[in-house]
């Protein structure tokens, strides 16, 4: 007699209502983002351009963009906003996530031992 091998339980089907609470779900449409922003499509493409926001496109090629997506280019409009310019604030905003990143990962690790 052999073992009998684990049947994997059975998974829900994925619906569209799964992906309410994903941050990362690309959910928003370039206009839907420029208007929730306050800014123009233009400005996030350019942040495309940059490399700091690379938006998911859908089939027909149209960029869309996640809640996360967005923060970020808050975060640079915010710069931007205040008078720095665009490549300058996508590397402040870039050095202030490695430095939280950084730091969350020191936290993790216990000291070393002398």
């Amino acid at each position: 007699m052999t073992p009998e091998t684990p049947q994997p339980e059975p998974t829900q089907p994925h619906t569209a209502a799964d992906n309410l609470d994903d941050d990362h779900y690309p959910a928003y449409t370039m206009g839907r983002a420029a208007d929730m922003l306050g800014t123009t499509a233009a400005f996030l493409r350019s942040l495309d351009e940059a490399k700091l926001i690379e938006p998911q496109r859908s089939a027909g090629g149209h960029r869309r963009y996640s809640r996360t997506q967005l923060r970020l280019a808050a975060r640079v409009r915010a710069l931007v906003d205040e008078g720095i310019g665009l490549d300058a604030a996508c590397r402040i905003v870039t050095l202030e996530d490695q430095l939280d990143e950084a730091r969350n990962l020191n936290s993790q690790t216990p000291p070393a031992q002398p």
